[in-house]
């Protein structure tokens, strides 16, 4: 999936745009209500993502349960996340058809994990 694929399908399940804070080609998914960030796109070089090239490649950051983390992070492919929480964050390469359908459900629980908290009302007495 190539981060245009992306936007698109975000668009499509979400309804939400890129967002680029930074001025440059770095995006950030982010709900529509509450404008918390769900995923974030980074231009990263390969090298430290640990990877033998030198170029520059597309990663995306999801937030994860942590749980999930180590063992993903064992895949080719996931990385520890990149410039965020590593405890709660993991980074995807992008431009790899064989992740796509990890992508959207990694996509799902952390447009799930980012979502607003709902407010429990205790009752008084």
């Amino acid at each position: 999936m190539t981060r245009q694929e992306l936007f698109g399908w975000c668009r499509q399940q979400y309804g939400t745009e890129p967002d680029y804070p930074w001025n440059d080609n770095n995006a950030v998914l982010r709900h529509l209500n509450s404008k918390k960030w769900y995923g974030v796109v980074l231009e990263v070089n390969g090298r430290k993502l640990g990877l033998d090239e030198d170029g520059i490649v597309d990663v995306l950051n999801v937030k994860c349960d942590p749980i999930m983390i180590g063992s993903l992070r064992l895949q080719d492919g996931f990385f520890s996340a990149y410039h965020m929480n590593k405890d709660a964050w993991i980074s995807i390469l992008l431009d790899r058809p064989d992740l796509d359908e990890s992508i959207k459900n990694l996509l799902n629980l952390s447009y799930e994990l980012t979502g607003n908290k709902r407010k429990s009302h205790s009752i008084k007495k």
